[in-house]
């Protein structure tokens, strides 16, 4: 008589293990999957990782309708795919992490200080994209590093010397900027997973990169030799400007550029006038200081 009730106890235990396997798979099968699923963006959220946790929850109930005690051998299957990846390096822990804390990103706006005292116990949490990108990217520029500062300076002295006593020091910067944007070869980073190498890795690697590590490296070997230089970030793209202090700065920089860059069919010098000052665009896209700009809208600019 006491067979039937111990029998049933087994039975929901057995349910209770299986059920807890299944969302135990859903937990690494999710950003697994998402590393092949196409970026989806929903105003500020990544709806491509909720599409990735749903693909996980209906392979689950898939195995479920199949024969619920197959769940155990998918679990373990998934659990060494992991493990392969993670001995690999392809995907890390770390990578998981960072895949679950964007499906919960938000911005929000502060209403009152108390309400602030609360929410910013670790800022570094609620920052948007655009915030994200700026403090990373301000993080690489290394303009005091050997490697960087002797590239700077070599490279300052390949070309234009004879226009030195006409242009002064602007001759250097022109030099740089022909040497780095004629070297420079475009490799991406990996699919969804965006790197920022600092300079000194971007000479090391053979000058190849993506726009923001040409960006990182522009910016860092002018301020090496003494220029002004920034970043200007938009919408997928960040690319480098130079400083024209006034004016009279500016049109001296604009003559040298047309003398010596004489092979380059020049329509116009692209440029930004802000207050007085001028700021001339130094992208990779373009063959000559002051090509025409990739996007004109800015999200943020990195000055400092």
């Amino acid at each position: 008589m006491q067979t039937e009730p111990q029998n049933h106890k087994l039975g929901v235990a057995f349910n209770f293990i299986l059920n807890t396997v299944g969302l135990l798979t859903i937990i690494p099968l999710a950003p697994l999957i998402n590393r092949i699923v196409p970026q989806l963006m929903i105003g500020s959220y990544n709806a491509d990782l909720f599409v990735s946790v749903l693909l996980s929850f209906l392979f689950v109930r898939c195995i479920f309708w199949l024969f619920k005690p197959l769940i155990v051998p998918s679990f373990i299957m998934i659990c060494l795919i992991l493990g392969f990846n993670l001995m690999a390096n392809s995907f890390t822990l770390h990578e998981m992490m960072l895949d679950y804390s964007n499906m919960v990103r938000t911005n929000w706006q502060q209403k009152d200080q108390k309400n602030q005292e609360l929410l910013l116990v670790k800022p570094g949490l609620f920052d948007n994209e655009v915030d994200r990108s700026v403090k990373a990217l301000r993080a690489k520029i290394d303009y005091k590093d050997s490697v960087v500062r002797n590239f700077a300076v070599k490279h300052a002295l390949d070309d234009f010397d004879s226009s030195y006593q006409q242009y002064g020091y602007l001759v250097r910067f022109l030099s740089l900027y022909k040497y780095i944007n004629s070297h420079f070869k475009y490799v991406p980073d990996a699919q969804r997973d965006e790197y920022y190498a600092t300079p000194r890795e971007t000479i090391e690697n053979g000058m190849g990169g993506d726009c923001d590590d040409h960006t990182l490296l522009m910016v860092s070997c002018m301020r090496a030799i003494g220029a002004r230089c920034r970043m200007v970030l938009t919408l997928d793209h960040v690319y480098p400007e130079l400083f024209c202090e006034d004016k009279a700065t500016f049109n001296k920089t604009q003559e040298a550029i047309i003398r010596l860059f004489p092979e380059q069919d020049l329509t116009g010098i692209y440029y930004r006038e802000e207050n007085g000052t001028y700021w001339i665009n130094l992208d990779y896209t373009a063959t000559h200081p002051g090509g025409p700009y990739v996007n004109d809208k800015a999200y943020a600019v990195i000055d400092r």
